[in-house]
This record gives structure tokens, C-alpha cells and sequence, in this order.
């Protein structure tokens, strides 16, 4: 009876027919994660090994002025993610990691390439942003941001991410405003005219750079009260004084 009790059994008509424990342990097992596609972790080092080669293409243009520093050149949100994606593209490429740290990593820096992508068609397209060469600009610009986008859309991560760990992702932006708006008073400089006050408030007769300083205008002011309506909101044109034409 003590070896009857060791194994499950299952009844089959007048016979016991005996289930080996490793069958059933073998069935319990998780089926094995698969990776990502040869085809597409080829594309993503083609893409990489073309972001580097803009970003030192650069590099390389900007040493022969006198004016370029390397420590404003990467003091470019652009030149940040772009280097970020090449880190993602390459290391997804070569070891094709699908850790939940790694895949929230990759999400992050995909927002910060598309946040790239968006604040430069509608910003700074037309507007000196240090990079001369047409293609180099293209490609950091333009072309990367699609890309690692598009990486996200065809292979999303396998591991759900939830919003709280999302939010995560806006820790880089915090950081990077913070660190650009300490640094740039003390050097005079600002990598997006944007970010400077002064060329805000001095450039806002152009829509497009006027955009950030009327929306920051619109966060920080109360909207004005008129006399009559001490608790109702108004948006209407002040009253003329009365005796006034």
C-alpha cells in the first residue's frame, strides 16, 4: 500500500494504469519565452552602427571649429537619446535581453527618441540646432526616431510594464531640464532656444517658439477675476473705466 501511495494512479476499467511524477511535473513547466527574430536583431545593429556614424560624423565636423565643445554637444537631449538608442539597439541586436528591467529600459528610451522626433518637427525644424550636415540630421532627427518606434511596435515587450512603473520613464526628462536650466545661466548657453528665457521672451514673435512660452504662461497664471464676479472665471476683454471713450 505504501507504494501504491507514491505514485497518482488512474483507474482504466479492471487495471491501474501508473502516471510517472516527471510526466506530470514536465507538463507544469511554462513554455519557453522566444526571441526575437534574426531578421529584425540584424536591422537593429544596421540601424545602430548608423546612428553612431552620425553622431560621430559630428563629432568629428565639429572639431574643426573653434566654437564646438563636446560638453554642449552632449548636453543635447537629441545627442542623449540617440546614444541611448544605440545602446538599445545594439545590445537588443547582439544579446536580445527579455528582462523586465531591460524591456522598461528599451520602453523608456523609445519615448525619449519619440519625444525627439515630435519636439523637433514642431520646434526646431528650420532652427540651428548644431548639426550642418543634412544627413546626419536626418538620421538623428528623423529617421531614428521612426525606427526605434516602429522596433517597439513589431516587438513589444513580452512582460506587461504598468503604469506606475512607467512612470519611471519621466524620471530622464526631469533630470535633464533640471541639469540644463542649473548649467545654462552659468555657461550662457542653451542647447534649445526654447529653454532660454531670455531668447523666449526675446523670440516670441515667431508662433513656433512662442508655443513653450505661452503654454508655461498659461500654467503658472491665474486667469484674472473682474469686479462683478468675485467667483465666476472670466476670459472676456476687461470693461473700458467709466467716463473713458
Amino acid at each position: 500500500m505504501a507504494r501504491e501511495q507514491d505514485c497518482p494512479t488512474q483507474t482504466w476499467g479492471n487495471h491501474f494504469l501508473a502516471v510517472p511524477r516527471s510526466t506530470m511535473t514536465t507538463s507544469r513547466q511554462a513554455p519557453a519565452v522566444l526571441g526575437t527574430p534574426v531578421p529584425v536583431r540584424a536591422l537593429r545593429l544596421l540601424f545602430a552602427a548608423l546612428t553612431f556614424a552620425a553622431l560621430s560624423w559630428i563629432v568629428a565636423q565639429g572639431l574643426d571649429s573653434s566654437s564646438f565643445s563636446l560638453s554642449n554637444y552632449f548636453s543635447y537631449f537629441t545627442v542623449l537619446s540617440n546614444v541611448l538608442t544605440v545602446l538599445v539597439l545594439t545590445v537588443g541586436g547582439v544579446a536580445d535581453p527579455q528582462g523586465e528591467r531591460w524591456q522598461l529600459f528599451r520602453g523608456g528610451v523609445t519615448l525619449y527618441m519619440v519625444i525627439t522626433g515630435i519636439i523637433y518637427a514642431v520646434l526646431l525644424a528650420g532652427i540651428d540646432v548644431g548639426v550642418a550636415d543634412p544627413w546626419t540630421n536626418n538620421v538623428v532627427h528623423r529617421i531614428m526616431p521612426v525606427v526605434i518606434l516602429i522596433d517597439w511596435i513589431v516587438v513589444p515587450s513580452r512582460r506587461k510594464i504598468s503604469e506606475a512603473q512607467s512612470l519611471i520613464w519621466l524620471a530622464f526628462p526631469f533630470a535633464y531640464g533640471i541639469y540644463t536650466l542649473i548649467r545654462g545661466p552659468i555657461v550662457d548657453w542653451y542647447p534649445y532656444p526654447f529653454l532660454d528665457s531670455k531668447g523666449i521672451l526675446r523670440d516670441t514673435s515667431e508662433p513656433r517658439e512662442g508655443i513653450p512660452c505661452q503654454l508655461l504662461s498659461t500654467a503658472v497664471s491665474p486667469p484674472k477675476r473682474t469686479p462683478r464676479t468675485r467667483h465666476r472665471l472670466s476670459w472676456s476683454r476687461p470693461m473700458p473705466a467709466v467716463g473713458t471713450h
